[in-house]
């Protein structure tokens, strides 16, 4: 064989090898996502799971952040034509996204897409019509949904006085238990609390079945004026303030930080996700959990979900897209939902799930840990409890914290706080809307 026919073959042959080499390759679906800790190791758990039960399509978790972080990240993403398939988008982002219709593909005709058939009635109700637009079309995914609840630590209630197997049921007891605490010395601090947007705000308004904003919150139609500064709201705020200047509350941040200023046992309760249980229970701490607490007269109503979805952009192959779908199908799984509600302290998603957990005796055997459901699902929504979707909902929490920042650290009482929320919040709601 001559030199040129020889290189001429050789060029053929890995032509035709690096052609092969790409159509056995798997496609391959970036998942941005914000979990930390015990929960990120259940994405890599399920990424590599969903991954070696087939070989056509191989999903790449990346972790991007705390979860308004995420959602900016996706924002530039798709603004550069560079978005990931699929992005876990918080609960107070579902305004955003839903408000960009043409940037994203619908969990239904994803799943279509993929030959697969979405029902929503296999879905815990409350979750499946907080993910869905006013007609009922289902929009994203119900990945890792979770329910307020309080949790406490059990040796410092016995250190305190305290009866460490009956938690506090009304806010009152909580406030009342927190001081003695701090008193005591049993911990440094007595009570804390993450997210004081979604669960001081948002889940107490539902909670305490009492007016969080204007259009049912925002699920019906037209421009939502806040009602967060009516005398239920001045009054909760302005006893955590009062605890906070006597150092019997601790401030630990926006979002979950606070987690640890209970993790390291400086304060001896938390008000806090269901999501959390994880690292509480890597911890090793002796914990307890209770329902999330309320005023008397008032609650409980029921909880709206926290966590967050899986949302799919818009402008992916048909190969991506049969892949996300395959993805979503395997996470829909009885066996997939049951493990991760059991693992992460998440809500099972599907009713299925729900099902196999209470028939294995799980709650028998954890009674604490049926509590976020039962709060979401012992009653019937009404106009106060059945979520809140604003266009800018993200927006108008920096407002809140701003202004809960500046009541924590003194230099305004509850109701100034709350004022200067309504007012700067509808204008910042009647801006975006009038857009």
């Amino acid at each position: 064989m001559s030199t040129k026919r020889f290189a001429a073959s050789a060029a053929t042959l890995a032509l035709s090898l690096s052609f092969g080499s790409y159509a056995f390759a798997a496609t391959e679906l970036q998942w941005w996502h914000a979990m930390t800790g015990a929960n990120n190791e259940v994405v890599d758990q399920l990424a590599k799971e969903f991954n070696e039960s087939q070989s056509d399509y191989k999903i790449t978790p990346v972790f991007k952040g705390t979860y308004p972080e995420t959602l900016n990240a996706g924002i530039a993403a798709y603004r550069s034509k560079q978005a990931p398939a699929i992005i876990q988008v918080f609960d107070a982002g579902s305004g955003v996204m839903m408000g960009a219709e043409g940037a994203i593909v619908p969990v239904a005709d994803v799943l279509k897409k993929g030959g697969f058939e979405f029902n929503k009635a296999d879905y815990l109700a409350g979750i499946v019509a907080y993910y869905s637009k006013p007609d009922g079309t289902m929009l994203s995914f119900p990945y890792n949904s979770s329910s307020p609840i309080l949790y406490y630590n059990k040796d410092a209630f016995t250190k305190a006085g305290l009866d460490a197997e009956n938690p506090p049921k009304t806010w009152p007891e909580v406030f009342e238990a927190a001081r003695k605490i701090k008193e005591s010395g049993a911990s440094a601090c007595g009570m804390t609390s993450t997210w004081l947007t979604w669960i001081q705000t948002e889940n107490f308004a539902a909670w305490n079945n009492v007016s969080y904003g204007t259009q049912e919150n925002g699920l019906a139609e037209g421009t939502v004026e806040l009602k967060v500064n009516e005398p239920l709201f001045v009054e909760h705020f302005q006893s955590i303030a009062d605890l906070a200047k006597d150092g019997a509350f601790r401030y630990g941040g926006r979002t979950s930080e606070a987690k640890q200023l209970f993790l390291s046992g400086e304060c001896a309760i938390l008000t806090e996700s269901s999501g959390g249980l994880g690292d509480i229970v890597k911890s090793g701490m002796n914990y307890g959990i209770g329902q999330l607490p309320y005023y008397e007269g008032k609650g409980p109503q029921n909880t709206i979900p926290g966590g967050a979805s899986l949302w799919v952009f818009d402008g992916k192959s048909d190969e991506e897209y049969k892949g996300i779908a395959q993805f979503f199908n395997f996470l829909s799984q009885t066996e997939i939902q049951a493990r991760l509600h059991q693992v992460s302290g998440y809500l099972p998603v599907t009713n299925a799930a729900y099902e196999a957990t209470k028939s294995s005796g799980f709650y028998e055997k954890n009674p604490a840990r049926e509590t976020p459901i039962l709060q979401m699902t012992g009653k019937a929504p009404t106009e106060n409890s059945k979520g809140v979707r604003l266009p800018n909902l993200p927006q108008v929490r920096d407002i809140m914290n701003e202004e809960f920042e500046a009541m924590l650290s003194g230099s305004q009482d509850a109701k100034t706080a709350l004022d200067r929320i309504v007012e700067r919040g509808n204008a910042a709601i009647a801006s975006v809307s009038s857009n």
